[in-house]
């Protein structure tokens, strides 16, 4: 009979889980503050959505322009410093847009803080992915669904600064101090020492840095970091449905009131926070492999149901499906791509996380095509195909180690 034996987490492994929650807490909740403003950022600049969605889309753009060089950052400087830096100048980011008078500077400032947004978002992962290998069992769902939270505490932040009356400058100059001393605090309980020391017992140092490999299990390495890629992006495909167009598709062809609308980014996230809070003990007790294929099953047969046969109770549960179904995706993918062999600390990682974001900056613009020839009914089946496709390629996945 096999026994699984769990190590007891040191003082100082589980002060560095704590630093790692608070640094993806403030990720989540430093633009949050800057997405209520929106509305009064775009009359005050007095311009059209034409000039809108270009300003906006400068977010997107900055993390995809900036997001390749985090791997040679976290390498040079240690993933906790770089993600502590990123959270500061994320802040500055998204000050300065929310003090912008015009709209260059309004899109140059997210660029800024799309740009330190990426980089920080890589650094903090490969940092909890370096606890998580100190406590020698899943953890990183539990950070993603922290930032979830961080992200909902943002925006009520910022809706009790404006039902307050306080300026954008007074608002967001007091989120970005808050948020900055709690990630300089939270350095200070990171893990010390390169990204690259031993991960623990039964764990070389020689594990962690980059291998000559035959070109064989080169090119292995290159087809399992496309399937993490894909399988990463199924995860942001369908994250995207629900904030871009949830509510639209609930209003407009299904006729629901604004009200009942919005309830369908509500369940879609909410099911998604559900599912990473539960992630990790699923994932301990069955592997990455058989979660991820029980959740592509879930998004695909929830979300095509809800389609196959439209109503607003259906579709609303369906969105929630698509969300449970994806919620351990983007941090299961980004768990394989940092462990590959052949690549330097943090390449892998690095590569999954900057692909994810382009594909989320091409998926609107995609549904939006397909809508617009056919319908967004049609559109949406963006979310049972990325459902499909994990269950595809979810066997490059670990299964339950033992």
């Amino acid at each position: 009979m096999t026994v699984d034996v769990l190590r007891r987490p040191a003082p100082a492994e589980r002060q560095a889980r704590a630093a790692v929650a608070v640094l993806f807490f403030t990720n989540g909740a430093l633009f949050a503050n800057l997405l209520p403003r929106y509305p009064q950022i775009k009359a005050d600049l007095g311009i059209g959505n034409a000039a809108y969605g270009l300003a906006v889309a400068a977010f997107p753009t900055g993390a995809v322009a900036a997001g390749l060089a985090a791997g040679v950052l976290v390498r040079r400087l240690g993933s906790a410093r770089v993600a502590v830096a990123g959270t500061l100048l994320t802040g500055v980011g998204v000050l300065a847009a929310g003090l912008a008078e015009s709209v260059l500077v309004f899109a140059a400032s997210l660029f800024l803080a799309g740009a330190m947004d990426a980089i920080t978002d890589v650094a903090q992962n490969a940092h909890g992915l370096r606890v998580q290998r100190r406590y020698g069992r899943s953890i990183i769902n539990s950070f993603h669904a922290i930032w979830s939270i961080g992200a909902v505490t943002g925006g009520s932040m910022a809706a009790a600064a404006i039902a307050l009356g306080l300026s954008r400058g007074e608002h967001l100059l007091i989120s970005a101090v808050v948020f900055a001393i709690a990630a300089c605090v939270a350095l200070r309980f990171c893990l010390p020492g390169p990204d690259t020391e031993p991960a623990g017992e039964g764990t070389d140092a020689d594990d962690r840095e980059p291998r000559r490999q035959r070109p064989t299990a080169a090119l292995r390495t290159g087809y399992v970091l496309a399937a993490l890629v894909l399988i990463a992006t199924a995860g942001t495909l369908v994250e995207d449905a629900g904030n871009s167009w949830a509510a639209l598709y609930l209003s407009d062809s299904l006729n629901a009131s604004v009200t009942l609308a919005a309830t369908g980014y509500i369940a879609l996230v909410g099911a998604q926070f559900v599912g990473r809070l539960l992630g990790d003990r699923l994932v301990d007790r069955f592997g990455q492999r058989a979660v991820a294929r029980a959740g592509g099953l879930v998004a695909a047969a929830g979300m095509g149901l809800a389609l196959a046969v439209p109503t607003v109770p259906g579709t609303i549960l369906g969105f929630a499906a698509a969300g449970l179904g994806v919620a351990t995706l983007v941090p299961a993918a980004m768990h394989e791509a940092d462990e590959l062999p052949g690549l330097k600390p943090g390449s892998g990682l690095t590569i999954v996380s900057w692909l994810m974001r382009l594909g989320f900056l091409l998926s609107p613009p995609v549904v939006g095509l397909v809508a617009d020839a056919t319908s967004l009914r049609l559109g949406l089946l963006v979310v049972p195909l990325a459902g499909l496709l994990v269950l595809l390629l979810a066997g490059v996945l670990q299964p339950r180690r033992r």
